[in-house]
């Protein structure tokens, strides 16, 4: 899948768009790659001196997969996201380093209603980098109102709720 495809199914663009290539793709799994520069944003003073991918851009890479993996579901409702709602059991086993390529495998384990749960895989070299579990809420943007309503949460301009509690946002 080219780089266009990807940005058709996903909203993200660079510096944010984590997935340079889809290896393989079915109904309830994909396989991308990505290639981790040294020029990237995340790895500037993140060890300088010994730079290694965070994280949490790894966690990205899987969420961003996943999304493309959705996208076909969610073309029925245009205007829909894929949001992160949960993450679990999250292992970091390798250090991801600028100039490694690791493919991302994403598979979908369940769905219940918009509530989709899926399991993400960072292969290096062939061994297992990073894994986790982690679920995703279809979500029904309103550009026009600067909101997005997702079951059991609002988000406004200035504060979130969920489930009766508040967060101001900084």
């Amino acid at each position: 899948m080219s780089t266009r495809e990807i940005e058709q199914a996903i909203p993200h663009r660079p510096p944010m768009r984590l997935i340079d290539e889809i290896c393989e793709r079915d109904e309830t799994s994909i396989v991308c790659q990505k290639t981790f520069s040294q020029d990237e944003f995340f790895v500037q003073g993140h060890f300088p001196d010994q730079p290694i991918v965070p994280g949490v851009i790894q966690c990205e890479c899987c969420l961003q997969a996943g999304a493309v993996l959705l996208h076909q579901r969610m073309e029925q409702t245009p205007g829909s996201v894929p949001v992160a709602t949960r993450m679990d059991n999250v292992k970091f086993k390798r250090m991801v380093r600028p100039g490694d390529t690791v493919q991302i495998h994403v598979t979908l384990n369940d769905q219940l209603s918009n509530a989709f749960y899926l399991t993400g895989k960072m292969m290096l070299r062939g061994k297992l980098a990073m894994r986790l579990d982690f679920a995703v809420s279809i979500t029904q943007t309103d550009p026009s109102a600067g909101s997005t309503e997702s079951a059991g949460s609002t988000e406004s301009a200035g504060s979130t709720e969920s489930a009766g509690s508040t967060e101001q946002k900084q």
